[in-house]
C-alpha cells in the first residue's frame, strides 16, 4: 500500500474499490469503508462464489474491473478471521 489517505481520519483504504480474497470458495469486491471488531466494511459490493458452472475467479474481477462491480449488498460485513488477501481492484486491471 502507498499509504496515502483517501480521506484524511480514515483508513488507507477507505474509498477505494477493492477485492477480498477469503481462505473459502468466496471473494468479495467493493468499495472499502471502514474495518472494526465486527471485520471489513465495503459498501455496494459484490460476491464471487467458486462453484461449478460459476465463471471463474479471474472472469469475474476482469469484467468488474472493465465494466464496474455489480453490487449485490449496498453494505457488507467480511469477518477479518476469514480475509487471506486484499488487493486494489484497479492493480488487477493493469
Amino acid at each position: 500500500m502507498t499509504g496515502q489517505v483517501f480521506h484524511p481520519g480514515h483508513h488507507e483504504l477507505h474509498g477505494i474499490t477493492v477485492v477480498i480474497e477469503t481462505h473459502g470458495p468466496r471473494t468479495y469486491v467493493g468499495r472499502f469503508d471502514s474495518e472494526d471488531q465486527q471485520g471489513l466494511h465495503l459498501l455496494d459490493a459484490g460476491v464471487h462464489e467458486a462453484t461449478a458452472g460459476a465463471p471463474s475467479r479471474d472472469d469475474y474481477l476482469s469484467r468488474s474491473a472493465k465494466f464496474g462491480v455489480r453490487a449485490e449488498h449496498k453494505h457488507l460485513i467480511v469477518p477479518a478471521h476469514e480475509v487471506a488477501k486484499i488487493t486494489r481492484l484497479g492493480e488487477l486491471a493493469q
